[in-house]
């Protein structure tokens, strides 16, 4: 998606798709855009920041620290309704929870999504860093493909390729060449095809917008997260983030997903773990 110039935080298009209106104290209405979709479903990373964004709103601090979120049904575009609750307020801290509901043909509700978060200010955090964590080693930008490269679009991408700069390692690409390595990891180049920087709320999408772990295992086909917990480490610099996923175990039918987020100032900015569930031939 070529942009005349480059988008700013507050007025992009990830911005106008995860605005909320909002109906009373707690209660948001949003359309939920089709530009997120992956095939038909709306995408679990675009969910959780619709709903990081309501419980901004309805808590006392700005930023997300941990936020884990149950998928319960597969969340259609559409109109849908966000209604959160402050679970308590303090100096340094705030916990909410918040559901996003649709509506079934019977025009019942039908919860999709539950979240229960902690919220802090992350400019308020200490500069003292203390870790064993390393950048993931990633080729330059140049050298990563993204869906574009391909002669076809790649399997099970959809409308949400659009939205997004992705470049994939090509040591995580053996999938897309009939030949997945079986090392169940996905490493890439991540940023919003509009040019607009990494914020806290938009590392809500990334770690769920590559594509799944699963298929560099052998395993084709929608891997629909069923839990996803987030954890905000820092603010990130301007400029594209890396984005690295590994799955040590895939037992039963489901794999978990271990993602790291880096910044441009090699900054670990964002940590999650997700539990997917695979459809086995």
């Amino acid at each position: 998606m070529a942009q005349a110039s480059q988008a700013i935080i507050g007025d992009s298009e990830f911005d106008r798709d995860t605005a909320l209106t909002r109906r009373s104290d707690g209660v948001y209405d949003i359309d939920l855009s089709a530009g997120w979709t992956i095939i038909s479903a709306v995408n679990g990373g675009y969910l959780l920041a619709v709903l990081g964004r309501a419980l901004a709103d309805a808590l006392p601090h700005p930023h997300p620290f941990t936020i884990s979120a149950h998928y319960l049904t597969a969340s259609q575009p559409g109109p849908a309704v966000v209604r959160t609750d402050v679970v308590r307020t303090g100096r340094t801290l705030s916990t909410g929870q918040a559901s996003l509901f649709q509506y079934d043909e019977q025009g019942a509700e039908v919860e999709r999504i539950r979240v229960l978060a902690s919220y802090g200010d992350l400019d308020s955090l200490p500069d003292d860093v203390r870790t064993t964590a390393t950048p993931p080693a990633i080729p330059p930008m140049a050298q990563c493909f993204g869906p574009e490269d391909g002669p076809a679009p790649v399997d099970g991408s959809s409308a949400i390729a659009d939205r997004l700069m992705l470049k994939l390692d090509p040591a995580t690409l053996g999938w897309a060449l009939g030949q997945p390595s079986g090392k169940g990891e996905m490493r890439a180049w991540f940023g919003l095809a509009d040019g607009r920087d990494m914020d806290p709320l938009s590392l809500l999408l990334a770690v769920d917008a590559l594509p799944p772990t699963a298929f560099e295992l052998g395993i084709k086909g929608w891997v629909p997260t069923v839990e996803l917990t987030v954890h905000v480490r820092r603010r990130p610099a301007p400029g594209p983030v890396r984005v690295s996923i590994t799955t040590r175990n895939l037992a039963g039918g489901f794999l978990e997903e271990d993602a790291e987020i880096w910044d441009a100032e090699d900054r670990l900015v964002a940590q999650s773990r997700q539990l997917a569930r695979v459809r086995l031939a």
